[in-house]
């Protein structure tokens, strides 16, 4: 089976399971009137998309800014570049498309294929470093508005893995022995769920990536966890405006509430689509649990709102992002 079709299968399946998920916690959740969530829409006014576009823009270049910390020579606008073209692709072809678009953009700028792709990976580790460790800062919040956590303690794993994540890449940027003795476990790891595996290859892989990524590491990693961070929070934002501009207001559901059901939420974007389905049922439940049953087709309507801005919105800005790429390397093509 090739690459790309077991990626789609993996893909298909993580929907399903999405989708299962979904259903169950909007059963427990209660029946969603449909009719007053529609209604709910027409608070929007002409201007409420207008800033929702602004805020989404911000958080799509705070998204790609750890290449422009990893790749010199990448800005924050070719990093945003790269990172909606990508984001496209993955969408509509089989992987590993996505990266041949990376690539393809990276040589276009005099960027190594290896320094851009080692870039990526510290691109996605960061991101993920920052999507799992979310839930520690719900825990702060619960704290801070008194709330027991409840089932959320199993969250603990997702900050656990957060931990992990952050270990494994300093230990690997740390020394070519270090690096190398990493790959290698990793490898032995992985050859149990699939023999092809090769430690050895893992190892030297590793060395590679260190020696790609470690000269700008000290200073780029932390600006680069600190800008998924801020991502989030804008992200934060765009949520609790849908929120607000659909009518759900302060005194029903307060943002320490909207913050508390996101940063919960949040790893759960791990799921394709940046989990669409189950996040928004899990923050739903959230929302009913802090404002009760009568937020409820509001929150729906916010939560709709959000999506297509966070969603589709970027689906479309990565469009815009390849044709002008494109037209910029046929401009700097000699005819």
């Amino acid at each position: 089976m090739s690459p790309g079709r077991r990626a789609w299968i993996v893909r298909g399946v993580l929907l399903v399971v999405a989708l299962l998920a979904t259903v169950t916690i909007v059963r427990l959740v209660g029946r969603i009137d449909w009719g007053a969530a529609w209604d709910s829409l027409t608070h929007l006014s002409w201007w409420h998309p207008v800033v929702l576009l602004a805020v989404v823009l911000a958080r799509q270049v705070l998204l790609a800014m750890p290449l422009s910390f990893f790749i010199r020579g990448v800005t924050f606008y070719r990093a945003t570049v790269n990172d909606l073209g990508a984001a496209l692709t993955s969408l509509i072809a089989p992987p590993p498309s996505d990266m041949a678009l990376r690539v393809a953009m990276f040589r276009s700028w005099g960027v190594s294929a290896a320094t851009g792709l080692a870039g990526t990976v510290m691109n996605s580790v960061t991101f993920y470093i920052a999507r799992f460790a979310a839930p520690l800062f719900g825990f702060v919040l619960l704290i801070a508005v008194g709330e027991a956590p409840s089932l959320r303690w199993l969250e603990l794993l997702s900050i656990a893995l957060a931990a992990a994540i952050l270990v494994a890449v300093l230990l690997v940027v740390r020394s070519d022995p270090l690096a190398r003795t990493v790959g290698t476990r990793s490898g032995v790891v992985a050859r149990r769920f699939r023999r092809s595996v090769d430690p050895e290859r893992w190892a030297d892989a590793c060395q590679r990536f260190r020696a790609d990524v470690a000269e700008r590491f000290r200073r780029g990693f932390p600006l680069a966890v600190l800008s998924q961070v801020g991502m989030m929070a804008v992200d934060l934002v765009a949520l609790a405006l849908c929120l607000r501009f659909v009518g759900v207001s302060a005194s029903e559901v307060s943002i320490a509430w909207i913050a508390i059901a996101y940063l919960f939420a949040f790893p759960f974007t791990v799921f394709p689509m940046w989990g669409i389905g189950i996040v928004d049922a899990l923050v739903l439940a959230a929302l009913v649990e802090a404002g009760g049953l009568d937020v409820e087709a509001a929150a729906v309507a916010g939560l709709m709102v959000w999506r297509v801005f966070t969603v589709a919105v970027p689906v479309l800005l990565g469009a815009v992002a390849v044709a002008v790429w494109r037209r910029e390397v046929s401009a700097a093509t000699p005819a």
